[in-house]
C-alpha cells in the first residue's frame, strides 16, 4: 500500500508525497498536485489512482528506483568511457597525465605531433577498432612525406606512450603498437654517426677564426659554447649575476624556451640541477668587453640581448644565425648543438674522465654520456694503443 503524505510548496499550494513499495526494498517516490476547483471527492479519487498506478508501474519495472537509476547511469557512463576515440583519450587523459611531468617544451611539441599528424588521421577512430596496420601506415605516410627517421621515431614513441597507457589502464585489451616495428631510415637516408655530430678540433679551430668578421656579441656566444659544451637555451638563459670573474666560472641555472603557445620564458635547466663550470680566460675577456659594450646600448640583466634591447634573446635566434653563418663560411651542418657535441667529444678523446665531463654537460648520469659519445677518433684510437705500449715499456 503506498502512503501519501500533505504537504505545501513555498507558495502554499498543497501537495501530496506518494511513496511506492516493492519488494526487496524498492522504493519510489512522487509528487502529485490536484487540478484547481477539484472537490476533495475528486481529490481522493484521483489520488488513490496515481497511488495506484505507481505501484502497478514500480512492480512491472516500467519506472525504477533512485537507486537504480545511479547504477544504471555508473553503467552507462563505465560503457562510454569504453568507447573512447582516440582523440578523446589522447585529450582527455593521455595529455593531462604527461602534462604533470613535461616541461612546456615537451608539452608543446607532443601537441603539436597529436594535432598535425596523428588526430587528423585516427583521431575520430575508437581505441578499441585502430589496428597494428592503421599505425603502421601512418608511420609509414609520415616517412613518404619526407620527414626526418627522428621525426618518425618521435611520432613512433608518442603512439607507443598513447596506447601503452591505455592498455594499462583496461581502455583497451590489447596494445597494437606491439605489433608495430620502429621506423627505420629511409634508403638515401643516412644514419648518422655519433662521431659525425662533432667537429674535429681543426674544424673547430676554422669556426673560431671565422668569428673575427662576426659581432662581438657572436664571437663570445660562439667562442661560450664551443668552450664549456652548454646548451643553447642555456647560454641565452645566462645572467651577468651567475658569473664569478674571480674564479673564472659560470652557474647555468636557467635554460631559456620558447613555444608558440608560451612564447619565450625561462624554465630550470634539463635535469633541473644548477651546476659551475669553468670558463676559459679567453672567453672570460670576450665577456667583459661584451658588457662594456652592452653598457653603452641597453643595460641587461642577461648576457645576451636581442639587438639593441635589454630583452633576453630568443633561444631560437642562435640556430637561425648558425644558418647564415655556415652558409657564409662553408659549414657543413652549422649549429649550436653541434659545438656542444664538440665540446664533449673533444674532451673525452683528449683524456677527460667521464664523470667530469657528464658534470659538465648537465647530464642525470655518466650512461647519458657514455651512450652520446661511445665513438672515438682516430687519433684517440691510437693513442690508446700507445698507453699498452708505453706501460709494457715501463715493465720492461
Amino acid at each position: 500500500m503506498a502512503s501519501i503524505k500533505k504537504e505545501y510548496d513555498a507558495t502554499g499550494a498543497v501537495v501530496y508525497k506518494v511513496q511506492a513499495s516493492g519488494g526487496r526494498g524498492r522504493k519510489v517516490k512522487r509528487s502529485w498536485r490536484p487540478e484547481p476547483g477539484w472537490s476533495a471527492r475528486t481529490i481522493e479519487r484521483e489520488l488513490n489512482k496515481f497511488a495506484a498506478q505507481l505501484e502497478n508501474e514500480l512492480a512491472d519495472g516500467t519506472i525504477s528506483t533512485k537507486k537504480e537509476d545511479e547504477e544504471k547511469a555508473r553503467l552507462a557512463a563505465l560503457e562510454n568511457a569504453k568507447l573512447k576515440t582516440l582523440r578523446q583519450y589522447a585529450t582527455g587523459v593521455f595529455m593531462p597525465t604527461k602534462e604533470a611531468t613535461f616541461s612546456e617544451n615537451s608539452r608543446s611539441s607532443y601537441q603539436r605531433n597529436l594535432d598535425v599528424h596523428i588526430l587528423p588521421v585516427l583521431g575520430d577512430f575508437l581505441m578499441v577498432d585502430i589496428t597494428p596496420a592503421m599505425l603502421s601506415k601512418l608511420l609509414l605516410d609520415f616517412q613518404k612525406n619526407g620527414h626526418a627517421h627522428a621525426s618518425a621515431v618521435k611520432l613512433y614513441n608518442i603512439l607507443n606512450g598513447i596506447f601503452q597507457m591505455a592498455f594499462l589502464d583496461d581502455t583497451i585489451k590489447t596494445n597494437p603498437m606491439l605489433k608495430v616495428k620502429r621506423p627505420s631510415p629511409r634508403k638515401e637516408e643516412k644514419a648518422q654517426d655519433e662521431s659525425e655530430k662533432a667537429y674535429t678540433v681543426q674544424q673547430l679551430a676554422y669556426i673560431l677564426q671565422c668569428l673575427e668578421n662576426e659581432s662581438l656579441k657572436w664571437q663570445t656566444y660562439i667562442n661560450l659554447v664551443a668552450d664549456t659544451g652548454i646548451r643553447r637555451g642555456e647560454a641565452c638563459g645566462l645572467e651577468w649575476a651567475d658569473i664569478d670573474w674571480a674564479k673564472g666560472t659560470i652557474t647555468i641555472r636557467r635554460n631559456a624556451q620558447y613555444t608558440p603557445t608560451a612564447g619565450v620564458y625561462v624554465t630550470n635547466p634539463k635535469n633541473g640541477k644548477s651546476r659551475t663550470v669553468d670558463v676559459g680566460p679567453d672567453v672570460l675577456k670576450l665577456l667583459q668587453q661584451l658588457r662594456l659594450e652592452q653598457a653603452g646600448k641597453a643595460i641587461s640583466r642577461y648576457v645576451f640581448t636581442q639587438d639593441s634591447s635589454p630583452d633576453i634573446m630568443h633561444p631560437q635566434s642562435p640556430t637561425r644565425y648558425f644558418k647564415k653563418f655556415g652558409q657564409r663560411y662553408g659549414i657543413e651542418d652549422f649549429h649550436p648543438h653541434k659545438l656542444r657535441h664538440t665540446s664533449a667529444s673533444l674532451a673525452l678523446t683528449n683524456g677527460a674522465d667521464v664523470v667530469s665531463v657528464s658534470e659538465r654537460l648537465g647530464h642525470s648520469d655518466t650512461s647519458v654520456t657514455l651512450r652520446m659519445y661511445a665513438h672515438a677518433n682516430e687519433e684517440s684510437i691510437r693513442r690508446a694503443g700507445q698507453v699498452v705500449r708505453d706501460a709494457l715499456k715501463a715493465q720492461a
